[in-house]
């Protein structure tokens, strides 16, 4: 760490800046835009009393994201270099801390994501190609093998496969935003009971907003990218960070408005696949599978996406501990980390494949895509809350930095951040079963892992010593 209150530098390695700002947002729509926005738009209305408070509540979600997006500004201009948030939390609060964030992404968080999407990704491809309901695992593991290989090419390569599929997914979203608004011909303010915005209570608009930032999730992973952005400037990652947030809120407002003009607020609340049956109204059955393809095609966005960020907080892990020296390793001719994007990939398809390795495995941690997303939440939620605190640490120990946001702006959204990561992680812990309960198991794993990793580069200190 680096003492008295300047910027620590960043960690070492030769990662090619290669990604202009356009670049960067691409990724950050890429990973957000993924499938929720076509599956729980249905689950949100149906915690809502009406299309108003269904508006708000993505309105709401939007905000909370930009706050965030602020938050990981501040926290990118004190902590410059790849890493993310590994940087934020060993800075903030020592290296172990930052030791199991690391072993959790790898383990639990980002592999785990990659796992939920790719399960998402396989599912559709089986609808739309009507092949058997066990393809559906082997579609999965060969999207993550190639999105691999993909990334592992290098970056000049991987931005454009990135830049294309986010393209898609925005042209695809656009197109069923503006068919439902021309075309639909539901009323977009009635339904639902008059009198609260919500039935049931706040707890149920409580439910609404975790499906809301469910769909929202995602946004953080710009942190990733800080260090390989060509602009240097202070606030090349503000723009990026609000401009993602705010791109991916009005896609999300818009298509949301379109499910209204199309179904209803009645038929988007009883509906099992919202956007086709939106578009099956206004163009016919034929769209249905347009907009299958168009899911596909999110899910896989949104893995190559996590594929990209992910390696980078693993290179960077690698970087600081001797026992994992291979991972920290930056391939200088591909520009990118090539033993880290090979690591989290093999371990992404241990986790597409764990629910099938035995019929208990199967009926306790449920189907695939389900088992992937509980494995994820609490501990996801756990790192958040610790970055959003960290915020405030940060500011302490490096009062110079030179942040994008003001003094207190910044300590605003942190604040905001963490009352969001802790409702959170309340709710993914009441909500989730089996699943959960391993992905905290992993984390908890972690702790012995620290201790070998600690020992080792003791020894390894001690052996150059007596050698030089």
């Amino acid at each position: 760490m680096t003492p008295g209150n300047q910027v620590p530098p960043p960690l070492p390695g030769e990662p090619a800046r290669h990604l202009s700002i356009f670049d960067a947002v691409c990724v950050v729509v890429g990973i957000v835009v993924a499938t929720g926005i076509f599956g729980f738009p249905p689950l949100v209305a149906g915690n809502t009393a009406g299309p108003w408070a269904m508006l708000a509540a993505w309105a709401l979600g939007g905000l909370l994201c930009l706050c965030g997006s602020l938050t990981y500004a501040d926290l990118s201009a004190a902590c410059p270099g790849v890493g993310g948030e590994y940087l934020y939390l060993s800075r903030s609060f020592g290296l172990g801390v930052g030791f199991l964030f690391v072993w959790a992404r790898m383990t639990v968080i980002q592999t785990g994501s990659i796992a939920f999407l790719a399960y998402i990704f396989g599912d559709y491809v089986v609808r739309v190609a009507h092949l058997p309901p066990e393809a559906s695992m082997y579609c999965a593991l060969g999207a993550v093998a190639a999105l691999t290989a993909l990334n592992a090419l290098g970056l000049r390569v991987t931005k454009w496969g990135q830049n294309l599929l986010t393209a898609a997914k925005v042209v695809g979203v656009l197109a069923i935003t503006a068919a439902g608004l021309i075309y639909g011909k539901a009323p977009i303010w009635e339904g639902g009971p008059s009198g609260s915005p919500w039935p049931g209570g706040a707890g149920a608009f409580g439910l609404a907003m975790v499906f809301v930032l469910l769909t929202y999730g995602g946004w953080n992973e710009a942190a990733y990218v800080a260090g390989e952005l060509r602009a240097r400037s202070r606030r090349s990652m503000l723009i990026v960070l609000v401009a993602g947030s705010a791109t991916i809120t009005l896609l999300y407002m818009g298509v949301n408005l379109a499910y209204l003009r199309t179904l209803g607020f009645e038929g988007i609340q009883s509906s099992r696949a919202v956007a086709a049956d939106a578009m099956a109204i206004v163009l016919g059955e034929g769209a249905a599978l347009a907009v299958s393809t168009l899911v596909a095609v999110a899910a896989l966005g949104a893995i190559d996406g996590c594929i990209f960020t992910g390696s980078r907080a693993i290179y960077a892990w690698g970087n600081d501990y001797p026992a994992f020296r291979l991972l920290g390793r930056w391939n200088a001719r591909a520009g990118a980390p090539v033993p880290a994007l090979v690591a989290q990939g093999i371990i992404a398809a241990a986790l597409i494949l764990l629910p099938h390795l035995s019929e208990t495995l199967s009926e306790k941690l449920g189907s695939g895509f389900e088992s992937a997303a509980e494995y994820t939440a609490p501990v996801f939620w756990a790192f958040l809350l610790l970055t959003g605190v960290s915020a405030f640490v940060l500011r302490g120990k490096y009062p110079s930095a030179d942040r994008p946001l003001g003094s207190w702006a910044g300590l605003v959204m942190a604040g905001l951040l963490c009352v969001m990561a802790t409702y959170m992680l309340h709710a993914s812990l009441a909500y989730t079963k089996w699943g959960a309960l391993i992905g905290v198991g992993v984390l908890l794993a972690g702790g012995p892992v620290y201790v070998i990793a600690l020992l080792h580069a003791a020894l390894t200190k001690k052996r150059e010593a007596a050698e030089g």
